[in-house]
């Protein structure tokens, strides 16, 4: 995967809130990330909370989606285009400008919709979201209260070193995993799918969350499919190249955070009915479909 020095970088396109403290009143207690069994990711109380891991442990509290932005850091982090690309930050800036030039085109022309877009908040150890208050520990995720995605990138290094998920284009995965959530958010069906889950029992209600989160993935495969094709705002492309092998770390990333495999990592039996995100063979699975197949079309879960 190599992205083009020569394409802006679009930093309008993020909230950079790390440092400011968003997250409020309260807080969380334990470790950072706690990867274990006692987390489900799903609905909190009255707080939604989508997130692209399986178990990572959820606290949410009242939250008005405060936090101050400041992107005088990024902006200037980013201008120079000679060092940009190498920069952890710059890069995930162009993967979300190349995620979101995409749906541009694609949602009118499957949904029937005009795309909204939606802002990435980077921010560190906590912050305050329309959908309540989260710190690091819920992983990212997209809150369709505010139509944003939020992301602490040292998830990544958790990602990496504690899932066993390394590859770069792990990166993109995530986050095109949580625009897939925008995209249900735009098409109804995320709204669809909680009415559904009313009057549900839990294991009905964790298997129309599996079927949300599959589609999720089955989103990120087909943009990562024509993520070649996406240009930045001077025209220039956003990719130069993406290859098999990056394709395949997208694939084995989302292995590595099927139910099955989290439940297992915890020490807990393997318990289909309290699965949220689908196994690592169902997440592969779809990934695998919306790439080869190119098309939200093919993406239908629910069928």
């Amino acid at each position: 995967m190599e992205l083009n020095e020569n394409a802006d970088i679009d930093t309008s396109q993020v909230e950079d809130q790390r440092g400011s403290g968003g997250g409020g009143g309260g807080g969380f207690g334990g470790l950072p990330i706690p990867i274990g069994g006692g987390g489900i990711v799903g609905l909190v109380i009255t707080v939604i909370v989508l997130a692209v891991g399986g178990y990572f442990g959820v606290n949410a509290i009242g939250g008005d989606g405060g936090g101050q932005a400041d992107n005088s850091n990024i902006q200037q982090q980013c201008s120079n285009k000679s060092s940009a690309t190498d920069q952890l930050a710059c890069r995930n800036v162009l993967y979300i400008n190349s995620i979101q030039a995409y749906w541009k085109e694609a949602t009118p022309q499957y949904f029937n919709r005009p795309y909204t877009p939606s802002k990435t908040v980077i921010f560190t150890n906590r912050v305050s979201t329309g959908c309540g208050a989260a710190d690091s520990g819920v992983g990212p995720f997209y809150c369709p209260a505010d139509d944003k995605v939020y992301i602490d990138l040292a998830f990544y290094d958790v990602l990496a070193q504690q899932l066993g998920a390394p590859g770069e284009f792990a990166q993109p995965y995530v986050l095109a995993h949580e625009y897939g959530h925008h995209i249900q958010d735009i098409s109804g069906t995320e709204a669809k799918m909680r009415r559904a889950q009313q009057g549900a029992s839990s294991a009905q209600k964790n298997a129309l969350s599996v079927r949300l989160e599959l589609q999720a993935d089955c989103y990120a495969g087909v943009w990562a499919r024509h993520a070649t094709e996406t240009k930045a705002s001077n025209g220039q492309p956003i990719f130069k190249s993406l290859t098999a092998e990056d394709v395949q770390q997208g694939i084995d990333t989302a292995g590595k955070i099927g139910d099955d495999v989290l439940q297992k990592r915890s020490g807990n039996p393997v318990n289909p009915n309290e699965f949220t995100h689908g196994t690592a063979a169902q997440r592969q699975q779809w990934f695998s479909t919306g790439y080869n197949s190119g098309t939200p079309d093919n993406c239908d879960t629910f069928a």
